[in-house]
């Protein structure tokens, strides 16, 4: 009994240490009166009460351990979906501005259209004449002396605007048309480009990727973009294209029928015609690219819907386009850090 007792002293004796200090008297009454109320009790009482309250300290314990543990988990995820998003959102190793990855849609698409379009070009297309077509390609590569035939007015003007969709495409994809994310350079198509026309400019289109890198000033002052970037080469593709589109449409309905009817037969004019049309269409794009990566699309958004016109509307930007050299960075040895 006196063991028990002493128990019971302690464990109040340990509760009320949480008393203020400056209370002394009321302390030892309180002491007092729970000495006498624990000798009141009997036995069974006090085993029960002293049950009761081991069963009370242990659920504080679990409750006290178990909230620990949920603020230690929280914390931790938090953390991880710190790391997570500045990964994806940050300087991390998460690809394209921010969004976590590239799309690659457009490229699937394009990818498809390409392939469409080879399969069209070498099955579908329409071969009734190829003797002749042999003898237009030679007539046109001058190839064939003056034999007294003339060749069609709009086919004449077809082949010579395809030469110069090169040169415009040229002038449009270097520097601005260039990724920064991609290793594959885009001078080879832009050469191929000028034998098989959209046909080879097409698998570029599927692999890019912008941003466009940054343009040195060294690069500016060298070939080809020293070539690219002039204005003279502006105004002598603008001033050759619109001749010769003039010289189509001043042809009479008589050519033009003519022509028409060798679309429907010739293998080599109906491949033409479809990569004119398709350079014609992806213009626009490029002269979207070219203004936004120049800060120029708000004094030149209006030359948009002009771009839709097959080659001039391309050739009027490149010629009111600001110069590169505003943009330009220079060579700077980086910092270490």
């Amino acid at each position: 009994m006196a063991m028990a007792n002493a128990t019971l002293i302690s464990c109040n004796s340990s509760t009320s240490t949480h008393l203020p200090l400056n209370n002394h008297k009321s302390s030892r009454t309180s002491l007092h009166f729970t000495q006498l109320k624990v000798a009141s009790l009997s036995p069974h009482r006090l085993v029960l009460s002293a049950s009761k309250s081991a069963i009370h300290l242990k659920r504080c314990r679990f409750l006290q351990i178990c909230h620990s543990s949920s603020l230690k988990n929280q914390q931790e995820e938090s953390k991880e979906e710190s790391v997570v998003g500045g990964s994806k959102n940050g300087n991390g190793n998460g690809n394209g501005n921010g969004n976590g990855g590239r799309d690659w849609t457009s490229s699937i698409l394009l990818f498809f259209l390409w392939a469409g379009l080879i399969y069209y070009v070498f099955f579908l297309t329409p071969n009734q004449t190829p003797s002749r077509d042999m003898y237009f390609l030679q007539k046109l590569l001058n190839l064939k002396g003056d034999d007294g035939f003339r060749l069609n007015e709009v086919l004449v003007s077809l082949w010579y605007i395809m030469g110069l969709w090169p040169l415009a495409y040229s002038m449009l994809l270097l520097p601005t048309g260039r990724s920064s994310k991609s290793k594959v350079p885009v001078w080879p198509f832009l050469v191929l480009s000028c034998f098989g026309g959209a046909y080879a400019l097409l698998p570029y289109f599927i692999l890019w990727n912008p941003p466009a890198p940054p343009v040195e000033e060294t690069e500016l002052k060298s070939w080809p973009l020293i070539f690219l970037e002039s204005k003279v080469t502006a105004v002598i593709s603008l001033a050759a294209g619109a001749c010769i589109i003039i010289y189509a449409c001043l042809a009479g309905a008589d050519t033009w029928t003519e022509f028409f009817q060798y679309f429907r037969e010739s293998k080599f004019i109906h491949i033409t015609s479809i990569d004119f049309t398709l350079l014609s269409t992806f213009a626009p794009f490029w002269v979207y690219n070219d203004m936004t990566t120049r800060k120029w699309f708000d004094k030149g958004s209006w030359l948009l819907p002009i771009s839709l016109i097959p080659f001039l509307g391309p050739g009027l930007y490149l010629l009111l386009r600001p110069s590169l050299s505003t943009m330009a960075i220079p060579q700077t040895p980086a910092e270490p850090e």
